[in-house]
């Protein structure tokens, strides 16, 4: 049995630790160091209201239209359909919990019961 394994540091790698955290603090922190008020233009502002839809796509998407890194090939995929009645349930009632609650009724049985 060895002892703990030490890992050596060198001046460098502290040296870059110490001014990411610093540029970490200073860019999170320059709100609140400021004294007057600031406004995001309005610009800005309407493009952060796409920034959730545009993450949730990011994740969801390649989820469902790939299996272990390829396209998925066959439309025996009970995420497809799930998908396809999470989409038509959200535009018809604007429901993220109807949404969700459909989409799984769908996946479920097609997974479970038929194996897709």
């Amino acid at each position: 049995m060895s002892g703990p394994i030490l890992y050596e540091t060198d001046l460098w790698t502290l040296g870059v630790v110490l001014g990411l955290t610093v540029v970490t603090v200073v860019s999170r922190s320059f709100f609140f160091i400021s004294s007057r008020a600031w406004q995001l233009p309005h610009w800005a502002q309407r493009g952060l209201q796409y920034a959730p839809i545009a993450a949730l796509a990011a994740v969801v998407v390649p989820e469902i239209v790939t299996q272990q890194g390829e396209l998925v090939r066959t439309w025996q995929d009970a995420r497809l359909y799930a998908a396809a009645v999470g989409v038509a349930v959200y535009f018809w009632r604007r429901s993220v919990l109807l949404t969700i609650a459909l989409g799984m009724a769908a996946y479920l049985p097609l997974h479970i019961g038929l194996g897709w």
